[in-house]
C-alpha cells in the first residue's frame, strides 16, 4: 500500500540515528530530519515535527537509545516522557524500554524495534477490522491526522480507509482542516491524496452540515489517550464532531491500539490536557490574526465521553466501552 513511512532507525545503538519526516514542512516540502541526540528528539516531539500518539511513542522508544548512549539514564528518560503529557503512548514506551533494557543502549534498541514492529502490526490489524465498516459509495469523516504520519505503520483512523481502498471499495473521505495547526488539511489530505484516495477538506465549522446533509455516514478518528471507561482524549474538536455525529445519526468510532488505553485513568477527568502556546492562535506565518488585547485559550485536546462513541477499533477487533476493562485485564 502507498503510505508514507514517518520514522525509521538507521544504524546500530552505538552510532545510529532516528530519521523522521518533518511534518511541520508538509504539504509543501517533504523533508527528512536526522535525530542523533536526545534533545533533538524532545524538540521534534514538542514542536510537532513528529506527532500522533503511536508515532511519538515509537520516537520516544528510539529516543531512549540516544539518551542511554549519552549516559543520561533515568533523568534523561523522564525528560523525554514529559515532552507531551496527553499522549499516553510516549510515557508507556519510555517506561517499557527502561524496564526491558535499563542502562544498556543495545538492549534499548532491541526493545524500541519491538515496539516499532508491534505498532506496524497493530495498524494493519486495525485496518482489517475497521475496513468492514466502510461500504461502497460511503462518505467517511475524520478529524486531525491519525494516518501513517501519526504512526510507524499505516495509521489508526486512516488504516481502515487504506485497507478498503486496497480492496477496491469506492468511497469518499471528508477531512476536517483541524485548527489551529491544520493537521487535517496539511497532513491527512496529503497522505490520502498520495494514496489515490478521494479526499475533500472542509473547515471544522462545516462538519455538522456535512453530516446533516448525509455527505458522510461514518466518522472515524484516532485517540491520544483512552480511559478505562472509554472516555477519549483526542485533538480538540473531536468532541464537537462526536456531538454532531450523534445529532445526525452517524456512528462515531475511535481507532487506536492497546498502547493508547491508559489503565490508570478511570475516566476522562484523569487525563491531563496539554495547553499549547498562544502564538498558534495569535499568528499565522508571521501575520497577526488575534489582537494582543484579547486572551487566547488553546488546549491541544478535548475529551469525548464514552456514551458518544459507537465502538473502539483495536488490533483485537471492534470493542464497546463495556468491553474495555476486561480486554485490558
Amino acid at each position: 500500500m502507498n503510505y508514507p513511512r514517518t520514522l525509521q532507525w538507521r544504524g546500530d545503538a552505538a552510532d545510529g540515528k532516528l530519521v523522521i519526516i518533518d511534518q511541520t514542512r508538509l504539504p509543501g516540502d517533504l523533508v527528512y530530519l536526522d535525530l542523533e541526540r536526545l534533545e533533538q528528539v524532545i524538540d521534534a516531539i514538542q514542536r510537532l515535527a513528529v506527532r500522533g500518539a503511536p508515532a511519538i511513542g515509537v520516537a520516544g522508544a528510539y529516543g531512549c537509545v540516544l539518551a542511554l548512549r549519552e549516559g543520561r539514564g533515568e533523568a534523561g528518560l523522564e525528560l523525554l516522557a514529559q515532552a507531551r503529557p496527553t499522549a499516553v503512548n510516549l510515557r508507556w514506551a519510555v517506561e517499557r524500554v527502561w524496564k526491558e533494557a535499563k542502562s544498556d543502549a543495545s538492549r534499548a534498541l532491541e526493545a524500541a524495534k519491538r515496539i516499532n514492529a508491534e505498532d506496524v502490526a497493530a495498524c494493519e490489524a486495525i485496518g482489517r477490522h475497521g475496513a468492514q465498516l466502510i461500504r461502497p459509495g460511503m462518505g467517511v469523516h475524520t478529524h486531525c491526522n491519525a494516518g501513517a504520519l501519526a504512526t510507524s505503520g499505516m495509521g489508526t483512523a486512516l488504516a481502515p480507509m487504506y485497507v478498503a481502498h486496497g480492496n477496491g471499495v469506492k468511497f469518499r473521505v471528508f477531512a476536517d482542516e483541524t485548527r489551529p495547526l491544520l493537521q487535517g488539511a496539511r497532513l491527512t489530505a496529503w497522505e490520502l491524496a498520495q494514496a489515490g484516495i478521494d479526499v475533500t477538506v472542509i473547515g471544522d465549522d462545516m462538519a455538522a452540515i456535512v453530516l446533516r446533509e448525509k455527505k458522510t455516514q461514518l466518522v472515524i478518528t484516532g485517540a491520544d489517550r483512552i480511559a478505562r471507561n472509554g472516555d477519549t482524549a483526542n485533538k480538540v474538536g473531536t468532541y464537537a464532531l462526536a456531538l454532531a455525529a450523534r445529532a445526525h445519526g452517524a456512528p462515531f468510532y475511535i481507532a487506536a491500539p492497546k498502547s493508547t488505553f491508559d489503565t490508570a485513568a478511570r475516566n476522562g477527568a484523569d487525563v491531563p490536557i496539554e495547553e499549547r502556546k498562544e502564538s498558534e492562535l495569535r499568528e499565522w506565518q508571521g501575520a497577526l490574526l488575534t489582537p494582543h488585547g484579547a486572551r487566547v485559550f488553546n488546549p491541544a485536546f478535548d475529551v469525548t465521553p464514552a456514551e458518544l462513541i459507537s465502538g473502539y477499533i483495536t488490533e483485537d477487533g471492534i470493542l464497546s466501552a463495556a468491553e474495555i476493562t476486561g480486554w485490558l485485564g
